[in-house]
């Protein structure tokens, strides 16, 4: 799991470079958006990446490698709106801002350390698009929560969808980091 943990981190820079260089380009406007708008975001990015799975057919020059990466982005920014809300001020420090990534950033991974342990890494031996199956259905399930107002009887929060995404994300990416190397 050594290698998986270091793999997650280089990902996870090249996340969070693409992040922190859009931070300078837009600021912080994301932070007007609901979490559901941003559920949205990642289902329309998801929903794309599954799209192109199952087509021959590309019109739009964004690759699959993009699509995950903004996947987990847009997870990393749901749960600092989950944890700060959401607001009209943009004037928040860009470096608190990227405080907050690092901070979930590293969640998740601890997070998937635990599961990578308990599952014995078998995602490893899963499809791409079996694993984009999987974000798919848990944007599905964070928009049904969000619904029900994120009142749930059984399942987890939202917080824990976006962790799940996340990881997810990350895992596609490790594998299309293999298959091109």
């Amino acid at each position: 799991m050594q290698n998986t943990s270091e793999e997650f981190e280089k990902v996870i820079a090249g996340c969070h470079d693409l992040f922190a260089k859009k931070m300078k380009d837009y600021g912080a406007a994301w932070r007007v958006l609901r979490p559901s708008s941003i559920t949205d975001q990642i289902y329309i990015k998801v929903n794309r990446i599954r799209t192109l799975q199952m087509s021959d057919i590309q019109m739009i020059d964004e690759s699959e490698e993009e699509g995950f990466i903004a996947i987990v982005n847009y997870s990393i920014i749901a749960l600092i709106q989950l944890s700060k809300g959401l607001t009209d001020d943009l004037n928040e420090n860009p470096d608190d801002i990227l405080q907050l990534y690092r901070h979930f950033a590293q969640e998740a991974k601890n997070l998937m350390e635990k599961k990578n342990h308990d599952y014995g890494e078998a995602w490893r031996e899963m499809r791409i698009s079996s694993i984009t199956d999987l974000i798919y259905q848990k944007v599905l399930r964070t928009k049904q929560i969000e619904d029900n107002q994120g009142k749930t009887l059984v399942s987890e929060g939202l917080d824990a969808n976006y962790f799940d995404m996340l990881n997810y994300a990350v895992f596609c990416l490790i594998k299309l980091q293999e298959k091109s190397a």
